[in-house]
């Protein structure tokens, strides 16, 4: 069995796991939280123009915010390829994984701006915009559109370079994009000397340059690393459509099942929607966190399998999971404690009483949560999107029945609702760790490593 320590220095992970873990998910976390600052960075700018434009905005950037997620998938599966390909030692695979990305990339981002121009109007329409709201929002994405294929490579790129374990050039990137999206900002929504008022339409204006330039920067980054490939292959480009139909179920399913969360919730009255919306917003937020231990395991596990070191990716598995855990207590102890700060901030008065008990359920279950995200990413590092597509589904299922259910004995609340949400969340994590310890199926995790190799 040849391991990756044989013929060059081991990996920092081999001797120094947690340290290891910690350094990488750190610029993952800090890029991450950099697009939600500047949306909120967006909004406190438009806020100045009026309800309209405001309303606009949150319509337009909802709609192509859900449109851009649905390409995740590329950035996902070419972190998975580029990762293991990598652990082979196999650069030229690498290479064909970037060209193959990138290609998609650009043809799908082509796609989306000339669909988008035919569709935005009903979308908008569809999530309640009329009148003066209508014109400021197909402004806003009509702008927005022309930066779809940069979107896409971003994503891209950030696989591939997340693949080779690289995390800080992502977050240099990243820092770049926001920060000279927040001063064009400031130049093209009032205007600044020659710079006319562009309104919403600055902000899309300015979103859509940072991204081009960032895209600029971070192809030139991976095809000075790895070179662009003399040819591609076919096979390959399936293998990421494949996984991306899988990922979009996926997608769906969870979004589906939040968004029955949120009506569910919003039904009982102002005062629910109001206490379930602080709630679910910070839980989105927290869940960047967990994201950042989510990725960092994906890019190892990806690594080590390549390299054909089940044991070693197995340990990746076991140290990420102990500080998801670990991650959420502490954010769930922390959110229990300055409860009432949160609430203040996030909650209306009248819509405290039903806060608390949500929040305290939301609190208790985020260890839980944890490694839901956690194995996650473990199993996207061994490739295996189906498996979690199917959990998925089962958890979805169990969740949409059990809201069914309240609602048909008659005691719905918002208490119960964070109950089936917590159901939910159980079943997930249930499902993810099930599969690596013991290791149920056809687990990856769970061969030898001589099994990896075919010996």
């Amino acid at each position: 069995m040849t391991k990756p320590t044989d013929s060059k220095a081991p990996h920092p992970f081999i001797r120094h796991p947690h340290r290891t873990i910690l350094a990488l998910s750190t610029p993952v976390l800090l890029s991450l939280v950099a697009e939600p600052l500047t949306g909120l960075v967006d909004t406190a700018f438009v806020a100045q123009l009026g309800a309209a434009p405001l309303a606009a905005l949150g319509v337009g950037a909802a709609t192509l915010s859900s449109v851009f997620w649905v390409f995740n998938f590329l950035g996902i599966g070419a972190q998975t390829d580029v990762a293991q390909a990598i652990g082979a030692g196999e650069e030229r695979r690498a290479a064909r994984i970037m060209g193959l990305a990138l290609t998609l990339a650009w043809l799908f981002g082509v796609a989306i701006i000339a669909v988008g121009f035919l569709l935005m109007t009903p979308m908008a329409r569809a999530l309640g915009a009329e009148g003066e709201v209508l014109a400021y929002a197909e402004a806003y994405m009509g702008m927005r559109l022309f930066g779809a294929p940069a979107v896409l490579t971003l994503l891209v790129v950030f696989g591939i370079l997340r693949g080779q374990q690289d995390m800080r050039t992502p977050l240099w990137i990243a820092l770049a994009v926001n920060g000279v999206n927040i001063v064009l900002d400031a130049l093209l929504i009032r205007g600044f000397g020659p710079i006319p008022a562009l309104g919403v339409a600055g902000v899309a204006a300015a979103s859509t340059v940072a991204q081009w330039l960032g895209a600029a920067w971070a192809m030139t980054v991976v095809v000075r690393r790895l070179g662009w490939p003399a040819h591609l292959r076919i096979r390959e480009a399936r293998t990421l459509l494949r996984i991306g139909g899988d990922l979009f179920l996926r997608t769906g399913l969870l979004t589906g099942f939040l968004l029955l969360t949120t009506r569910a919730a919003t039904t009982l009255g102002a005062e629910s929607g109001a206490a379930h919306q602080a709630v679910r917003q910070f839980w989105i937020f927290a869940a960047l966190g967990l994201d950042a231990l989510a990725i960092t395991a994906q890019s190892l596990v990806g690594y080590f399998l390549g390299a054909g070191w089940v044991t070693q990716a197995r340990r990746v598995a076991g140290v990420a999971a102990m500080w998801s855990v670990a991650l959420g207590v502490l954010l769930g102890g922390g959110m229990w404690l300055f409860r009432q700060g949160i609430a203040d901030l996030l909650a209306p008065a009248d819509a405290q009483a039903l806060f608390f008990p949500a929040w305290l359920l939301s609190a208790i279950v985020q260890p839980i949560n944890a490694l839901a995200f956690v194995t996650d990413g473990i199993h996207w590092g061994t490739g295996d999107f189906r498996y979690l597509r199917n959990a998925m589904f089962v958890a979805t299922v169990a969740g949409v029945t059990g809201l069914w259910g309240i609602e048909a004995a008659g005691v719905v609340s918002l208490v119960w609702i964070w109950i089936v949400i917590d159901g939910w969340i159980v079943i997930r994590a249930t499902f993810g760790v099930v599969r690596v310890w013991p290791g149920i199926g056809a687990a990856t995790l769970a061969r030898s490593d001589g099994a990896m190799k075919g010996e």
